[in-house]
């Protein structure tokens, strides 16, 4: 390495960038769709484009890392999304916005590539206790990333929010240009062996338990509103705050993982993360199948589903990097892929299913349903990791 490994602040960072690349805008898009002149259908392909570009890009740059060495890529993307979020500022016209806009989708970058540097720099148990430190400190962004972005907007108008977009990708390109050393620096003529990757079911059992668990996030947060609305009568504002349950429970897990991780092991934690939420769920859906009318249930049981993710997902996406560490790159790609792809096609289910009269039964119906898959691909890695090693990993010291 020419530079020291980077600091988990910068881990942090890149990951963060992708999730307010995300999500900082959204409060605008009335403003850019007035500003545009064009339909919400329009505007809304910046969000559409930009999660076709994000999902592409996961499977591309994990392997490129692998390849390459993670700084150079990692300098590349955020030399490119500065340029974009250049563009995005400067467009007039909404072709040459969206075109800007979907280049910014390079930020996905950060977050795949982070944990790919995490696995570089520790081994098993002591990667998932540093990824869990990282997912507990990115929970709040989802949360804060649009209330800043409304502020943005209100105050300065939209184009500010694409501002504070090109600033944060410089800040942060010149910090990884002093911070950020590299991790994996293949040898001379080294070839990758994805396939090999691609044949171990132990990397698919890991990589279905951390989609599966996105999946039924991604679940709540489509079908809740239409629950919470239509059932509850609840207002925009108090769901806003009953959608957080899940996102104040993920805090909780990761925290908790993120301690007792080195002492227990990531596979305890996964299954007991696979099992807490399908008690929670299951103990609303015999309370609103016996005819219960509070709304207070729902929500409660929803929280054991963030606590459930925060306990294993981290720890999932550990064990996927763990299988082949030489691919790390690769399979955090192809793992983020999988769990973005799923997700939508679990929104698209829960949309259809619910769109014909939503009811808290049948979204918790469906989240069981998902979060039983979940713990059977949990119960699958559990079993074939003991196959594959003949025992249990032994602690990190």
């Amino acid at each position: 390495m020419t530079k020291p490994a980077p600091h988990l602040l910068t881990l942090v960072l890149l990951t963060a960038l992708s999730v307010l690349t995300l999500n900082m805008f959204l409060p605008a898009l009335p403003a850019m769709r007035e500003a545009f002149g064009v339909s919400d259908a329009v505007i809304g392909r910046s969000i559409s484009l930009y999660m076709m570009a994000a999902a592409v890009l996961q499977l591309l740059l994990g392997p490129l890392s692998d390849r390459v060495g993670r700084r150079p890529v990692i300098l590349g993307l955020l030399t490119l999304y500065v340029l974009a979020s250049v563009l995005c500022l400067l467009a007039q016209d909404i072709t040459l916005f969206l075109i800007a806009r979907t280049g910014q989708a390079v930020a996905v970058g950060g977050g795949i590539l982070a944990s790919a540097v995490v696995r570089d720099m520790y081994d098993d148990r002591l990667a998932a206790a540093k990824l869990s430190l990282i997912a507990s400190a990115m929970a709040i962004a989802p949360m804060l990333a649009p209330m800043l972005g409304g502020l943005l907007e209100a105050a300065f108008g939209w184009r500010s929010v694409f501002v504070t977009y090109a600033l944060l990708g410089a800040g942060l390109l010149l910090w990884c240009l002093r911070d950020l050393g590299e991790t994996h620096a293949p040898g001379p003529g080294r070839r990758l062996q994805v396939g090999a990757l691609l044949r171990a079911r132990l990397f698919w059992a890991y990589v279905g338990v951390q989609a599966l668990g996105v999946g039924t996030f991604y679940m709540f947060l489509t079908g809740a509103p239409f629950v919470a609305a239509d059932v509850f009568g609840l207002e925009p504002a108090q769901i806003g705050i009953a959608l957080g349950s899940t996102t104040a429970g993920f805090m909780a897990g990761a925290a908790v993982s993120a301690r007792l991780v080195q002492r227990l092991g990531p596979m305890r934690l996964i299954l007991v993360g696979r099992v807490l939420p399908i008690l929670g769920l299951g103990a609303a859906f015999l309370y609103y199948a016996d005819g219960g009318a509070l709304v207070l249930p729902l929500f409660l049981s929803t929280v054991t589903v963030g606590i459930g993710n925060g306990l294993s997902l981290a720890n999932a996406n550990a064990g996927a990097l763990s299988v082949r560490p030489d691919l790390a790159g690769s399979a955090s790609g192809l793992s983020g892929a999988v769990a973005l792809g799923l997700g939508a096609g679990l929104s698209w289910l829960t949309t259809a299913v619910l769109g014909e009269g939503a009811t808290p039964e049948g979204l918790l119906l469906l989240m069981l349903g998902t979060l039983g898959l979940a713990l059977a691909m949990a119960v699958a890695a559990a079993v074939w990791e003991q196959d594959e090693t003949g025992v249990s990993k032994p602690k990190t010291p």
